[in-house]
């Protein structure tokens, strides 16, 4: 069985897996259980949009957040401007592409090294969360939408389907949206690697000196694969700010650009399933962190009610023990098992040789 076979037989899971899971959770879990999932899932599209990027383009951002906060406050001003939500959640998804390319054209096409690449990106999330975080005045607003300042913007309306503002989508279509468009996106971005496009974003990654000796130009598709993990952030969150009907200034903070890094590291890079195994894990332990909080008052105790310290360590155990990641690791095990079973076969099909007198 080679690695191409494989490679479908993996897309053949996790597909059958998709669909087995969008389907039967809406009608065995309870409907906390569901609103729990849908903010997996919604995440989980982020983790995917920094997968690309970093993954398999190379680019080291710690502004994620940026393009993902931008959607979300996209949403919300232009849902309380229009009231339809077909505009708002294409320019939640087209602003911050925009935006990803505007600050990508400055940095590739400057030659910024990779180092300082993160730092700029890491100061744009600093600088968003300052400046919304500064407009709590009733002047500060657009339209008939009130920024709200540290306080945030509540009560957004939710996504309706298009065209029909009446027929607004409800929690349980929440989850369907979310779980349709993960799966989609994650599909999509297979074929888009798996294209002529994918394979220069990979020989990129792995040379870029020589990508450009054979005439490529990887400012230019540095720039594309930058802009399409914009709008996958900016898309992913659209659907936070529904999940929610509430947005903050927190969502740009240094908190929410750390965890997707973490989503990534623990999942694995270079792979898309990875960074949605990492995110689903990550989130469900600081929940169970969050919601188990131990009562005692030794130091084990305290240890085990810090979330923060816990995610601490385990993605230094994860760096120093698993650099790979969870899913590459796992796939590394797993080729070496069918390796091994292979020359067990091999050797016991192979004629013993007879014994001399």
């Amino acid at each position: 069985m080679n690695a191409r076979t494989l490679n479908f037989l993996g897309m053949g899971l996790v597909g059958v897996i998709g669909v087995a899971f969008l389907i039967l959770t809406p009608r065995f879990a309870e409907l906390d259980a569901v609103l729990e999932l849908t903010i997996y899932m919604i995440m989980a599209i982020l983790a995917l949009s920094l997968a690309l990027i970093w993954g398999y383009g190379g680019i080291l951002c710690f502004g994620q957040s940026a393009f993902f906060g931008l959607g979300a406050y996209t949403y919300a001003i232009a849902m309380f401007n229009i009231g339809e939500s077909t505009v708002p959640l294409l320019l939640a998804i087209a602003l911050p592409a925009a935006f990803a390319a505007l600050l990508g054209y400055f940095v590739f096409y400057g030659r910024i090294s990779d180092v300082y690449l993160g730092v700029i990106t890491l100061t744009v999330t600093l600088i968003l969360f300052n400046s919304v975080n500064s407009t709590a005045g009733p002047e500060f607003h657009i339209g008939v939408a009130r920024l709200g300042g540290f306080n945030g913007i509540p009560g957004i309306p939710p996504l309706n389907y298009p065209g029909n503002r009446t027929a607004v989508i409800d929690l349980e279509g929440m989850f369907y949206l979310s779980t349709a468009a993960l799966l989609a996106i994650y599909f999509g971005l297979r074929l888009l690697l798996a294209s002529r496009f994918g394979r220069i974003i990979v020989g990129i990654r792995e040379n870029e000196r020589r990508a450009e000796l054979l005439g490529y130009d990887p400012r230019a598709y540095k720039l594309a694969i930058f802009t399409i993990g914009g709008a996958l952030a900016g898309f992913a969150g659209c659907l936070f700010a529904n999940w929610g009907n509430f947005v903050s200034p927190t969502i740009f903070g240094l908190a929410q650009s750390a965890q997707i890094i973490i989503w990534v590291i623990v999942g694995g890079r270079g792979t898309l399933i990875g960074p949605i195994v990492g995110c689903i894990g990550i989130q469900w332990l600081t929940t169970a962190l969050g919601a188990n909080q131990p009562s005692g008052s030794d130091w084990w105790t305290r240890l085990l009610a810090n979330a923060p310290l816990v995610l601490g360590i385990i993605l230094v155990a994860f760096v120093l023990l698993v650099p790979k990641g969870l899913v590459p690791t796992l796939g590394d095990f797993g080729q070496w098992l069918l390796r091994a079973r292979t020359r067990r076969t091999t050797s016991a099909l192979e004629p013993k040789q007879a014994e001399e007198r």
